[in-house]
């Protein structure tokens, strides 16, 4: 017989039975996010496509296009399956790729969906036009411009124009736009300074955009854009199309840089943990450690009660494998050991990796469990 572990809960189930760890949404704020960030592009005229790297998961992709998205992001080729697979018709791959293993993708992809890609390099292109061609598909290509971040993306107009004049040697190629993505520009604590970093990747944009034009080149799509740039993205007159994905979840990086714009998100991703030793006074020991938290951008800055309040007597101080180290202060600094059992939400402090160390999204409002959301790309970075 083989055995498989129960689930960790069920429709209807309450907060205080579900199995932890756990990575929860509140409904309430993740609805709130999902409604402001469709009702920002529309009232300015741009495109969503939300980055699906941030929720690697189909069902929430359904709901971001139903809201209006016009599809959404992939950053790597096999993360973009279980999208095509649940009928998402637009998936840009925002990031380069080489090597035949991802061009076989590429064009079983296009033959499914309406696929754009990103280049930066003449190889990546001439490589991906012959694809293309023996399998009979046609491939919207974005060459990539650095915007500031100084990772991927070309450097100069003429490597541009090289990239543009070898796309339409391609008969198999189609030439939609640049891609203008500045990673480091999200998480600029300072408004004003974050707002003057957004304005110099949209001015290096917009003076690619213009170059072409000068050759009689229209760029259809400009895309970029993120989470933490989105208000000042789509008011430059670069970008037609913001790739914001973290919105929808926010996270404890995201949550401490200010936020003094037009914009105001809610944390809606938390990890649900139960403190499961509390043997020394003033240090109780919870159930997620690093194998269910990611901690790049560092420790989760709040615990949380149950009813989403914050809980003021215990601080994450530290993850180890399997177990989250907390510091209780004030009045129950003598009496831990009242804290065995007790059930606390982590907002992870960055919420891509953090999804993808689960499973399945367990959806709540109040006190009850609402649905469960499978995070079907999980694990798939090919």
């Amino acid at each position: 017989m083989a055995l498989i572990p129960p689930p960790a809960t069920r429709v209807g189930d309450t907060l205080g039975t579900i199995a932890t760890p756990s990575l929860l949404i509140d409904l309430d704020a993740f609805d709130a996010n999902l409604a402001a960030m469709a009702a920002f592009a529309a009232r300015h005229g741009v495109a969503l496509r939300p980055h699906a790297k941030a929720h690697k998961s189909s069902a929430i992709a359904r709901r971001q296009i139903d809201a209006g998205a016009v599809g959404v992001c992939c950053q790597k080729l096999s993360e973009a399956y279980p999208f095509a697979a649940a009928g998402i018709e637009s998936i840009h791959i925002s990031n380069e790729f080489v090597g035949a293993d991802k061009l076989a993708m590429a064009v079983e992809l296009a033959a499914h969906v309406r696929l754009s890609v990103c280049v930066d390099a003449l190889p990546q292109v001439t490589a991906l036009g012959e694809a293309a061609a023996r399998a009979g598909v046609t491939i919207d290509v974005l060459p990539e411009v650095d915007a500031g971040q100084r990772r991927c993306g070309v450097t100069s107009e003429d490597a541009l124009f090289a990239l543009v004049d070898a796309i339409a040697a391609q008969s198999a190629l189609r030439f939609a736009g640049i891609q203008a993505y500045h990673g480091g520009a999200q998480h600029i604590a300072d408004w004003h300074a974050r707002r003057a970093e957004a304005h110099r990747a949209a001015e290096r944009a917009g003076n690619f955009v213009c170059k072409l034009e000068a050759r009689g080149i229209q760029s259809a799509i400009v895309t970029g854009g993120g989470t933490g740039t989105v208000e000042f993205d789509a008011t430059s007159g670069v970008y037609t199309e913001l790739q914001a994905g973290s919105y929808l979840f926010m996270d404890g990086d995201y949550g401490h840089i200010a936020w003094d714009g037009a914009l105001r998100w809610r944390h809606s991703l938390f990890v649900l943990s139960t403190i499961m030793s509390a043997t020394r006074p003033g240090l109780a020991v919870c159930d997620v450690g690093l194998k269910g938290l990611a901690v790049d951008s560092g420790l989760p800055r709040r615990v949380h009660r149950p009813d989403l309040s914050i809980e003021p007597t215990l601080t994450y101080v530290a993850a180890n494998d399997e177990h989250g180290m907390l510091e209780v202060q004030g009045s129950l600094h003598d009496e831990t050991n009242a804290l065995l059992g007790e059930r606390i939400l982590l907002p992870p402090g960055h919420c891509d990796p953090t999804v993808n160390l689960y499973d399945q999204y367990v959806c709540f409002r109040g006190e009850r469990v609402v649905d469960v959301w499978p995070i079907d790309a999980r694990g798939l970075s090919r």
